[in-house]
């Protein structure tokens, strides 16, 4: 079996095919970038793009995603340069530990394709359903609100 993971095919093991996505991620295929939290799909530190809609990975049986495209926080990147969701958060300084950024991004990645101007509102409906326990969500609308080149208070 085959996945298009983050626009390449990728030959996923035949002992790996019936698991969770996640784990075929970050086991055979090396990508690491979405964790496992929680396992039910509550926290969001595992969520992937599949046809460039958020999508808990930890939820998502592998063998059920052939023919559709999977973008993982890695596959953002384009030419040895960060997407700039990825550069709005580093230059935002959001990421503390780091375990839910991954998630925040490829979901922000999403809103913005969808709604490239978003209020503050939008912003948190978008990320309503990703635990972050260190409190970065103030710095977190700041690195969305630069990606979609709005002005640092804008939204409200």
């Amino acid at each position: 079996m085959h996945l298009l993971v983050n626009g390449q095919p990728r030959e996923i093991p035949s002992d790996w095919q019936a698991e969770r996505l996640l784990d075929v991620l970050r086991e055979p295929l090396g990508l690491v970038g979405a964790k496992f939290g929680c396992g039910a799909g509550q926290c969001g530190a595992c969520t992937v793009l599949v046809d460039g809609t958020p999508q808990r990975s930890c939820l998502l049986p592998a063998d059920s995603l052939a023919g559709r495209a999977i973008t993982t926080v890695e596959g953002l990147a384009e030419g040895g340069r960060l997407h700039p969701v990825q550069q709005a958060w580093l230059d935002e300084a959001v990421p503390q530990c780091g375990y839910c950024q991954a998630g925040q991004i490829v979901s922000v990645v999403a809103l913005l394709r969808r709604l490239p101007q978003p209020a503050d509102a939008d912003i948190d409906a978008a990320l309503a359903g990703h635990l972050c326990r260190c409190g970065t969500q103030q710095r977190v609308r700041r690195a969305v609100r630069r990606a979609a080149g709005l002005p640092p208070g804008a939204g409200a």
